[in-house]
């Protein structure tokens, strides 16, 4: 998310603009890189103000696709200046230029175009986005360059699926773990350390609802205390909302009900499922009771995102087939009920952990983006020194890693996958994150040397294509992550210069 022009939010009635990644596609960035710079030469300030001015000027001709029309705050009149003369002119420009941003897929591609026939599918990043009567002079003058193919791939493909990056049905391998996990969940008292230690390279489906539920903190590790305990819980949870749900309307909670009613259609909005006016009122009650309950933060764009992970783990306990597409009317109210309350206090247990990231001014998030400086500074040089060299600050991009967990930037199916590695890791959300961060910049070393601009680099910060990766990408991210752990939480004199 970004406030104002630092790029990022806090609680009360500032100018909130909400940001895109992975899921939430931007307008096509093969244009508009091309129309700030046309933009930045006709406009160019004086070199003292360069820095102020780059930034400026890019969080004002950046916005979300999905934000057409949506909210009086969001401004389009930039792009409407966009003419067709200068696109034609520029085309083949920005087929070169950004053919390098690519993703070159590892797997044939046979495999790539296997696609699931309730999957939504998108061909380009660009497609997702909503178009305009203007564009279309623009879109014909593209097509006429013949773009290069890009495989037919899944949007969401397989969210709960395990094998989400293409790998075969399960193994003998994983048909071990998984009975290996059900000995654990069965035993009359789980040893927490012992599944820990097996979820970290990832929870299969079929064991994550309660392995999560464990994990977090949620369930207690006897087995004769769960079944009272999740009553006692879903039932304490619907007395929250009796007691607090209806002060949703009174004047000192509007603008907290408000931005809260603003932002779950931007939750996910290429997914069908978080489309679905019941999902979107569960969502709705359990962020405002957090809300109410968390007066020290209270709702800060962003928390949005957190529900989401829970809500589908929790779902696909009832749901055979794919959750993405799935009509939650189809399910009896009691199971709604067990799901909404299960994702509000793990979400709760999450938050407890990281609330300093939602406070006034965000303390928690300030120190995590300063902490990434620092030790990307230590791991590569090379990449710290570049962002110096065209003045981007590690705030306009690492904020929103930190805010939404690096949601933004992944695909759902990565995110769950993430979160067994986060849930089994002592201070995986607060501590551990802060390595997964700097693993993943550093994945990106090439394309962001490549670029030699700020705007260049910040639209590739914000846009990183992530769109193909699954479990195996999810895996090499979290081995690098925990070496730079290994390497530099204990040693404060590696950490900082």
């Amino acid at each position: 998310m970004a406030v104002e022009d630092c790029g990022y939010g806090a609680p009360g009635g500032r100018s909130i603009q909400p940001v895109y990644g992975a899921q939430h596609p931007p307008l096509d960035p093969r244009l508009t890189k091309n129309f700030i710079k046309e933009r930045s030469k006709v406009n160019a300030l004086p070199m003292k103000n360069k820095k102020a001015s780059s930034f400026h000027e890019f969080a004002r001709d950046t916005s979300d696709a999905w934000d057409i029309g949506d909210d009086e705050d969001e401004d389009f009149s930039s792009f409407q200046t966009l003419n067709s003369k200068v696109a034609k002119a520029t085309a083949a420009q920005v087929l070169e230029n950004h053919s390098r941003l690519r993703v070159k897929s590892e797997r044939p591609q046979a495999a790539l175009n296997e696609v699931p026939n309730n999957c939504k599918v998108i061909k380009s990043n660009s497609e997702a986005q909503l178009s305009r009567p203007e564009d279309d002079c623009m879109c014909n003058s593209l097509h006429k360059q013949s773009l290069p193919l890009r495989p037919i791939i899944p949007l969401v493909a397989r969210i709960s699926d395990q094998n989400a990056s293409g790998a075969p049905p399960m193994t003998v391998r994983e048909k071990t773990r998984l009975e290996k996990f059900r000995q654990l969940l069965s035993s009359h008292n789980t040893d927490l350390d012992e599944l820990r230690k097996c979820s970290w390279p990832g929870v299969p489906r079929e064991v994550r609802p309660v392995t999560w539920r464990l994990l977090s903190g949620y369930l207690p590790a006897n087995m004769e205390r769960r079944k009272l305990t999740l009553q006692r819980k879903r039932e304490e949870y619907f007395g929250f909302i009796e007691q607090y749900y209806d002060s949703r309307n009174e004047e000192h909670h509007q603008d907290t009900y408000r931005q809260i009613h603003i932002d779950i259609p931007r939750t996910n909005p290429l997914i069908p499922l978080f489309q679905q006016p019941l999902v979107q009122e569960i969502f709705e009650r359990i962020l405002f009771i957090w809300a109410i309950r968390h007066p020290a933060s209270g709702y800060v764009q962003g928390i949005n995102d957190l529900v989401t992970p829970f809500f589908v783990v929790f779902l696909s306990e009832y749901v055979e087939e794919d959750v993405e597409n799935f009509d939650v009317t189809n399910l009896s109210q009691d199971v709604l009920r067990s799901i909404e309350a299960d994702s509000f206090w793990c979400m709760s247990k999450l938050l407890d952990g990281i609330q300093d990231n939602y406070t006034f001014a965000q303390p928690g998030i300030q120190k995590k983006v300063k902490a990434l400086e620092e030790l990307v500074s230590r791991i590569d040089e090379q990449v710290h020194n570049h962002f110096r060299k065209y003045e981007v600050e590690y705030l306009q991009f690492a904020f929103r890693w930190m805010n939404n967990l690096l949601m933004r930037e992944l695909p759902l199916r990565c995110t769950i996958r993430l979160w067994d590695t986060y849930q089994s890791e002592p201070e995986g959300f607060s501590h551990f994150h802060l390595y997964v961060c700097a693993a993943f910049l550093i994945k990106w070393r090439k394309e962001i040397l490549d670029e030699e601009d700020f705007q260049g680099l910040l639209m590739l910060l914000q846009n990183l294509p992530t769109i193909h990766w699954g479990n195996e990408e999810i895996g090499l991210l979290l081995a690098e992550a925990y070496r730079l752990k290994y390497m530099f939480a204990d040693a404060p004199n590696h950490y900082r210069r």
